[in-house]
């Protein structure tokens, strides 16, 4: 590990913190982790192996955020604490990122990293953030900025600089530029607004047994059969919404259910993702502002394509 890298994790983890880094060589589809103390991965011998690593084709990364002492994974109950947000940028990566620079929704970055070229890894400093609050603001964030929705977890991994990123022939120097030494707080992410038109529900950090039968339970198997029997699904988000006045904001809970539901018996159909996306985008353009309409039908289609997966 040379210099850069060790600045790197020196900026981002604090002494005495618990890192977990992962290894992962594409050309062998091997997979190392490591959960280390942050002095432990700084010394010579330990920075010498992770160099050969990274010359020998493996790709090197670090969760965002420091783990629980004594841990041995890097589950989502391992983490200590909420260090960073973060998001990846990989398509039109000059443009979004001078976007999110000119932008008055969120604060100045501390810093992007150049994992290859006219692609990003974009970190905020933070504190004051509980991991619901975290995730959420990261789901904002790719909804605002166009970034991976993929990249919304606590434990989520990110390229450290100074490595070299092997996914590429030859590979490609991942750099780094620190912008800002601020540290920032909630109320720094103006990105309520966003929230409210994107229509996004809140993040679920435990879950429940499928044998409790909650509401929502009941509701998602209702407008499920209700959609393959052939309901309108306008149609339908209005019943739904009325049936559960009880919700805090009865129509995104609607439309984001019925959507939902649309999705995922498309994909079980066979229909391609992107004409999903379309059909969804159609669906809700009266409802919902364009570029957050667009974004928005991306991360659905996305979610049910990773709810079919884990069935």
């Amino acid at each position: 590990m040379n210099g850069i890298a060790t600045d790197f994790l020196t900026r981002c983890f604090a002494p005495g913190d618990t890192i977990a880094l992962l290894l992962r060589n594409e050309s062998t589809a091997t997979t190392q982790q490591r959960v280390v103390g942050l002095e432990r991965a700084l010394a010579p011998r330990y920075r010498g192996w992770l160099a050969h690593e990274n010359h020998s084709g493996t790709n090197i990364y670090v969760a965002a955020n420091p783990l629980l002492a004594g841990s041995r994974r890097r589950t989502k109950d391992c983490i200590a604490s909420v260090r960073h947000l973060y998001i990846d940028i990989d398509v039109n990566g000059e443009a979004r990122l001078a976007a999110l620079r000119a932008s008055d929704l969120v604060p100045e970055p501390n810093i992007v990293v150049s994992t290859s070229l006219g692609k990003y890894q974009v970190l905020w400093r933070v504190e004051g953030f509980d991991f619901y609050t975290q995730e959420m603001t990261l789901k904002l964030l790719t909804l605002a900025f166009h970034a991976d929705i993929s990249c919304t977890d606590c434990n989520r991994v990110l390229r450290i600089p100074g490595f070299r990123n092997c996914k590429y022939d030859p590979p490609q120097l991942v750099t780094v530029e620190y912008v800002a030494d601020a540290t920032y707080q909630p109320d720094d992410f103006r990105l309520y607004t966003l929230r409210e038109a994107a229509c996004i529900p809140p993040i679920r950090t435990q879950y429940r047994r499928l044998d409790m039968h909650t509401h929502s339970e009941h509701d998602w198997a209702w407008v499920s059969d209700e959609l393959a029997h052939g309901k309108d699904a306008v149609m339908l988000t209005q019943e739904l919404a009325s049936r559960r006045s009880d919700k805090p904001n009865p129509t995104y809970y609607a439309q984001r259910t019925v959507d939902m539901a649309s999705a995922r018996l498309w994909l079980l159909e066979g229909t391609d993702i992107e004409d999903v996306i379309t059909s969804l985008e159609k669906r809700r353009q009266v409802e919902i502002p364009g570029a957050t309409c667009s974004a928005r039908a991306r991360e659905i289609a996305a979610t049910a394509q990773r709810m079919i997966a884990r069935k």
